[in-house]
């Protein structure tokens, strides 16, 4: 029979909640304190109807590190023995947070450093522009949970190799193990690779349905990950700092007991609203994986080569931009297609670019023929060149001798 699993809601510092919670009762904790940042976080949600907010403001690193340092110390008493940590840090924190998790926790707990990989918008400044955050994984005994997580193989991965056992010749070379008929013995059946600590999982789109405007909130794949790996169902997970709820919300998807703890009411408000929702973004990127995004025409791009150019994928109009720009405006470039007019191909790129304040653009033209629609003149932004091959078939059409013509005696 199903079991429902329960959710609590518990307000207040976790330092002078965690007390009220009974000893070794845990299976897995996940705790996304702030980070150290020295900033105060702010965010509305998308209706702008209300606000999210919270310091991340500290004296020194020593605050810091004890402000961190009590609560583990309460989180490891509720920790049972098969259970798990898993402490979410960025940059600013990681040096600290790993000081206080080893003198808690103790260094032969620590498990993996998961790096958890996205893709997020460019940035200015001079320095590595930040791409992936760090969560430490702790175990309070060698006897926990753990459920191996399979990945599919690397692409360079000989997939068909692997499928044959291996054993070593006379020689203490690697061979493929033949039976007493001379066949190649197999391997069994392949699940993938087992779960790395590198974990490419998309940042929450700004337009994800599950995004509620919360300024540090995670993506539920995250979670659901991190779940499935440490629990069973009807365990008990803890988030200390529940802020948004993403932890309680992929809890009760998985079948799991949670309790959340926050300082806000709002905050609290929010997780309790998300968990009667259970909303959830299936992102494209995740399930495909990013190879399936690189669909930019490699045939056409070849006419480019000897330029530097960025190429552009999922835009039907444009095909590059180029690494050089005007005044501060991009340049975008499309190629002509097989089949295509100079019409077509050039009101394609034109709508693609005008609302993008481009000043400049480049049509590639590899046949003759076709005017540009888009009023009696070409407009002055589009410039159209000729690939290198219609230029020398332009060329050699002019140099070749006009045709005789014989009248007829």
């Amino acid at each position: 029979m199903h079991q429902e699993p329960e959710t609590r809601l518990l307000k207040g510092d976790c330092l002078s909640v965690l007390p009220t919670i009974q000893s070794e009762s845990v299976d897995l904790v996940y705790l996304d304190p702030p980070f150290f940042t020295q900033k105060k976080h702010r965010l509305r949600t998308r209706d702008r109807s209300r606000e999210f907010s919270f310091d991340d403001i500290w004296s020194s690193n020593r605050e810091y590190t004890e402000f961190l340092h009590d609560r583990i110390v309460e989180i490891y008493r509720v920790l049972s023995d098969k259970g798990c940590l898993f402490f979410h840090c960025d940059r600013n924190s990681t040096h600290l947070a790993r000081f206080a998790l080893d003198e808690v926790m103790g260094a032969e707990s620590f498990k993996s450093e998961i790096i958890w990989h996205y893709r997020r918008w460019s940035g200015s400044t001079k320095m590595l522009l930040p791409a992936h955050q760090t969560i430490y994984f702790y175990t309070k005994s060698h006897d926990y949970t753990f459920n191996v997580l399979w990945e599919d193989y690397s692409p360079a991965t000989n997939v068909d190799q692997i499928l044959q056992r291996r054993a070593r010749d006379a020689y203490g070379k690697t061979v493929y193990k033949r039976n007493d008929a001379g066949d190649i013995v197999s391997n069994g059946g392949k699940k993938g690779v087992p779960l790395s600590d590198v974990w490419d999982i998309p940042y929450l789109n700004p337009k994800a349905k599950e995004r509620i405007g919360y300024p540090t909130q995670k993506p539920l794949t995250l979670l659901e990950r991190i779940i499935q790996l440490t629990t069973k169902e009807n365990d008990w997970v803890l988030d200390p700092f529940c802020g948004s709820g993403t932890t309680l919300v992929a809890s009760k998807m998985l079948n799991r007991n949670a309790i959340g703890i926050d300082t806000s009411d709002d905050a609290l408000a929010l997780t309790s609203t998300r968990i009667q929702e259970l909303r959830k973004s299936e992102s494209n990127l995740f399930i495909r994986g990013r190879d399936t995004y690189h669909n930019a025409d490699e045939t056409a791009l070849t006419f480019l080569q000897g330029i530097e150019y960025v190429p552009v994928q999922r835009n039907q109009g444009i095909d590059a931009i180029l690494k050089e720009d005007l005044d501060g405006t991009p340049i975008p470039i499309r190629i002509q297609r097989k089949g295509e007019t100079i019409i077509e191909a050039g009101n394609k790129l034109y709508h693609a670019s005008k609302e993008k304040n481009v000043r400049l653009m480049f049509l590639v033209a590899r046949n003759n023929g076709g005017y540009f629609i888009l009023g009696d003149d070409l407009p002055p932004e589009v410039v159209i060149v000729n690939s290198p091959a219609l230029e020398i078939r332009n060329c050699l059409d002019r140099l070749s001798p006009a045709p005789v013509t014989r009248t007829p005696k």
